[in-house]
């Protein structure tokens, strides 16, 4: 029993470190997903208490060979969606994305999607057929998502939303709803000016 107790103490504290959001983030600290309880909508507020993710990159579904990633989009709100041409929602959902893609993109928003456990060629034509503008990471085999520390694999779709400094801002475990994603992107983007395109 006396061997148990430092466990069961280490359990508690854990249990009382959570925040309502059930999520660790702490200024630029590396960001680590906890699971959320029920929850489906994950915001991360104030600014202060978003943790960064890596650097994720990964080899381009559309220009094979060529590597994309959140480098690409340096001081930018990032919109990362997790999907794949073999889930249903993530067809439902994929105009509703588009949508917000060119709603926001004057504001300085990115969308990027990470395609796991896919078929290339299924997946082009899916991008083809709904008429998607932004770029995926073709990631078949899971990889790139497992550097976002505890963050679950199997939930697709899924969508994260990243701050300008790539702090996680939002998270939504479901199919997205447009007006919900929308607001949400757009108050991000308000959070910090938009990085200049005028040259000096």
């Amino acid at each position: 029993m006396r061997r148990l107790l430092p466990l069961l103490v280490g359990l508690l504290v854990l249990a009382g470190c959570s925040t309502s959001k059930d999520a660790v983030a702490s200024g630029q600290q590396e960001f680590t997903f906890v699971a959320p309880n029920g929850q489906t909508t994950i915001l991360y507020d104030p600014p202060e208490s978003r943790g960064v993710v890596p650097q994720l990159s990964g080899e381009s579904l559309l220009n094979e060979g060529r590597t994309v990633g959140l480098q690409d989009f340096a001081g930018q709100v990032v919109v990362l969606n997790i999907w794949g041409s073999w889930c249903g929602p993530c067809r439902a959902e994929a105009p509703d994305l588009e949508f917000v893609a060119q709603q926001t993109e004057a504001a300085g928003v990115a969308m990027l999607g990470i395609d796991v456990r896919d078929d290339r060629d299924a997946a082009r034509d899916f991008v083809r057929d709904r008429g998607l503008t932004y770029d995926s990471i073709f990631d078949q085999p899971g990889r790139v998502l497992a550097a976002l520390s505890g963050y679950p694999r199997n939930v697709v779709p899924s969508t994260i939303v990243l701050d300008r400094q790539h702090r996680v801002a939002a998270v939504y475990l479901t199919q997205i709803r447009p007006s919900d994603l929308l607001g949400t992107v757009q108050r991000i983007a308000a959070e910090e000016p938009a990085p200049s395109t005028t040259g000096s």
